[in-house]
């Protein structure tokens, strides 16, 4: 992280364009931490960045990586995703859970799959594999993408620089939290299963 901060120190908007542009593609660029820690960047008497223009940059990269994504998708195909994508961290394991993501929710997937690693450099290939209309494609990909860059940024200028250790802390906890929340629900699932079995037996007693 500490490399991309600097590229953007020294090379500004320009470097923010590229690094959301790649991001989105599928090179390891840790997004969500970089639009806040982006959004920090704005805060401040004299800051390095501004909301405003940075807002403009970082809509116009993912935009930009969402393109190329699906023009991809288009010209090589499943096959070729399948074979070659683990270069650009599209495994097949992944693929395939995109694949069902798009197939049960569609473009949706593209809107919403913003806020979920792992999905959303997949939804747009699939996109292009899928033969989506370019503009249906492109009303989707916008709407998410503007609410996704506009939320990260928002939640770094507000909060400041601790934001990216919160964030950082949230990913690092957020399994912890989900195999309890799966915990209890399977808990609860089955004392309402064996509350169901004996409640006719309790009845006819009666």
């Amino acid at each position: 992280m500490e490399h991309l901060l600097q590229l953007i120190e020294q090379y500004g908007y320009i470097a923010l364009y590229g690094l959301l542009a790649l991001g989105i593609v599928g090179i390891p660029v840790p997004d969500e931490i970089l639009m806040t820690t982006v959004g920090t960047l704005t805060i401040g008497s004299d800051p390095l960045l501004s909301f405003g223009p940075s807002l403009i940059v970082s809509f116009g990269g993912a935009m930009t990586g969402m393109l190329v994504s699906y023009a991809l998708g288009k010209k090589v195909g499943k096959p070729f995703l399948y074979r070659y994508g683990k270069w650009v961290k599209l495994t097949p394991e992944r693929l395939a859970v995109a694949e069902r993501w798009f197939s049960r929710y569609g473009l949706w997937a593209v809107a919403f799959g913003y806020y979920i690693p792992g999905i959303r450099h997949f939804t747009c290939y699939l996109s292009g594999v899928s033969n989506v209309n370019i503009w249906r494609y492109l009303l989707f990909a916008g709407s998410g993408a503007l609410v996704w860059c506009t939320s990260f940024l928002t939640l770094g200028h507000v909060i400041g620089r601790n934001a990216p250790r919160l964030l950082h802390a949230t990913h690092h906890y957020m399994g912890v939290t989900a195999a309890v929340v799966v915990v209890i629900a399977l808990s609860g699932y089955f004392v309402y299963r064996r509350y169901r079995k004996r409640s006719p037996v309790s009845s006819k007693a009666k």
